[in-house]
């Protein structure tokens, strides 16, 4: 992930994701579409369509991973889509409290919020 992205981008990325065959896009995917394409994070399909490539599906998850940690460290009961939760606690950011159940931020998982901010300051 070597673009900065602003929010916009990151929605469009999400509606084309999903996206079903045949429907019109919205305003926003059409605004951020050059981009995105010249980026190599959407491409256009033989019927005009829209997808995601590997490259932006990617993006998509280190994106939803990164939101999902944030919503942890602030909300232990926040919750998280299968594949962020699996994720997350195989790569050792988050932990399951034995007493409650739920998910709660780890120590790794704090320094990589702090190295996120530190770097980048929004994502």
């Amino acid at each position: 992930m070597n673009h900065k992205l602003s929010i916009d981008e990151y929605d469009a990325l999400e509606q084309v994701s999903k996206l079903a065959r045949g429907v019109r896009p919205s305003a926003c995917v059409a605004r951020n579409t050059k981009r995105l394409c010249g980026i190599k994070l959407l491409a256009q399909r033989k019927d005009g369509g829209l997808e995601l490539t590997e490259t932006g599906r990617q993006t998509l998850f280190i994106k939803q991973c990164i939101d999902g940690l944030r919503a942890i460290a602030a909300d232990p009961a926040a919750p998280l889509t299968g594949p962020v939760a699996t994720f997350l606690g195989k790569k050792g950011h988050i932990l399951i409290n034995p007493e409650s159940g739920r998910p709660e931020i780890s120590e790794r998982g704090r320094e990589c919020l702090a190295d996120i901010q530190a770097t980048s300051g929004t994502l």
